[in-house]
C-alpha cells in the first residue's frame, strides 16, 4: 500500500474495544475506546464500534475518514477463535484498505513475548490459554460463555450469585459479600434469575470486583471463589506446558487478581508481559504490510 500507508490494531473484547493508529514506523497517532467487540455477541455491533474508534483515532490524527483506505487494520477480537464467527467478520463490510481479523488471545500472545515462542493466559471477561511453538498455535478454552470460560470474571459473577441463592435456600452461611450482592437486587432471588437469564458476560465479570474487595475482608466466599478460578487458571497453563511452553504471560483485567493463588507450578512459568494485544495487533498488521503475515491455524492439546 506504500510508505503512506497507516497501521490500526484493535483489541476487541467483551467489555470495550481500543484501539491505536500509528505510522508504519510505529509512531502513534492516535488512541481510543469504544463499545463491546466480541463477535459472538453482535457482529454489526462490534464492527460500529470499531469503526467509532478508527474515526477518533484518525481525528486524532487529524485525518478524516476518507483516508481510511490507506489504513492496514489487524482486529483482535473475542469470538474470532470460532471458524463461523472469524469467517462473517472477514467478509463483513469494512472502510479499510486492507483487514486481518484474528483473536484476541492470538494478538496478546504475540504483544506478550514480542512475536517470540510463547503463551498467554487471557483472564477478563472470559478466559482462554493461547501459545504460539515453533511456528504452530495452541489453544486451550476459551469456548465461550456459558459453556466455558472457566475463571473469568464472568464465571466469577456466575458463581457468586450461585452462592447467593444457597444463602437464601439455608445451604451455606450468609457472608458479607453475599449480603452485598443479595441487596443488589433488593433482596429478591427472582430478581437474581431474571437478570441472570439475560445478563451478557460483561455484566457478570462486573461482579468481580466486588468478589476481589471482599478477599482483603477475609471473606470466606470471596477467597473460595479466587481459589476456584485459580484452579481453572493452573489447568489451562498445565496444558500449554504439556506442550512445551515454557513462558507463559497472565493479561486481562483479573490477572493480577488471580496471580497469588495459582499454583507453584503455573507461577514458575509466568514472565510479565512485554506489551499487550494492541501490541500484538499493530505487530501483525506490520507483518501483513511487509508481506510476511501468514493465516493462524490452531492446533489441538
Amino acid at each position: 500500500m506504500g510508505p503512506n500507508a497507516l497501521l490500526l490494531g484493535v483489541d476487541g473484547g467483551g467489555t470495550q474495544c481500543r484501539a491505536r493508529l500509528c505510522t508504519l514506523s510505529g509512531a502513534k497517532l492516535g488512541e481510543a475506546t469504544a463499545g463491546p467487540a466480541n463477535i459472538r455477541f453482535g457482529l454489526e455491533q462490534s464492527f460500529s464500534a470499531i469503526r467509532q474508534a478508527a474515526t477518533e483515532c484518525l481525528g486524532q490524527a487529524g485525518l478524516s475518514s476518507k483516508e481510511s483506505p490507506r489504513i492496514i487494520a489487524c482486529l483482535a477480537l473475542a469470538g474470532a477463535s470460532e471458524p463461523t464467527h472469524l469467517a462473517a467478520a472477514q467478509n463483513c463490510k469494512h472502510p479499510f484498505g486492507k483487514m486481518i481479523v484474528t483473536s484476541d488471545a492470538h494478538a496478546a500472545c504475540v504483544g506478550a513475548h514480542g512475536g517470540r515462542d510463547g503463551g498467554v493466559i487471557v483472564i477478563g471477561t472470559g478466559s482462554i490459554g493461547w501459545a504460539e511453538r515453533n511456528g504452530l498455535h495452541y489453544r486451550v478454552g476459551g469456548w465461550g460463555w456459558p459453556i466455558s470460560d472457566e475463571g473469568s470474571g464472568a464465571w466469577l459473577g456466575n458463581e457468586a450469585l450461585r452462592r447467593v441463592l444457597w444463602a437464601y435456600d439455608g445451604r451455606i452461611e450468609w457472608t458479607p459479600l453475599l449480603h452485598e450482592l443479595f441487596a443488589r437486587f433488593e433482596s429478591d432471588p427472582h430478581a437474581i434469575l431474571g437478570w441472570t437469564s439475560d445478563a451478557p458476560p460483561r455484566d457478570l465479570a462486573s461482579l468481580a470486583r466486588t468478589i476481589a474487595e471482599h478477599i482483603s475482608h477475609n471473606d470466606r466466599i470471596a477467597i473460595e471463589l479466587m481459589r476456584l478460578a485459580a484452579t481453572h487458571i493452573d489447568a489451562l497453563a498445565g496444558r500449554l506446558i504439556a506442550v512445551g511452553t515454557e513462558r507463559i504471560s497472565l493479561v486481562g483485567g483479573l490477572a493480577s487478581h488471580i496471580e497469588p493463588w495459582l499454583a507453584p507450578d503455573t507461577k514458575s512459568h509466568l514472565v510479565p508481559p512485554e506489551g499487550d494485544a494492541l501490541d500484538g495487533a499493530l505487530r501483525i498488521a506490520k507483518a501483513a504490510a511487509d508481506g510476511e503475515f501468514s493465516a493462524v491455524f490452531e492446533r489441538a492439546l
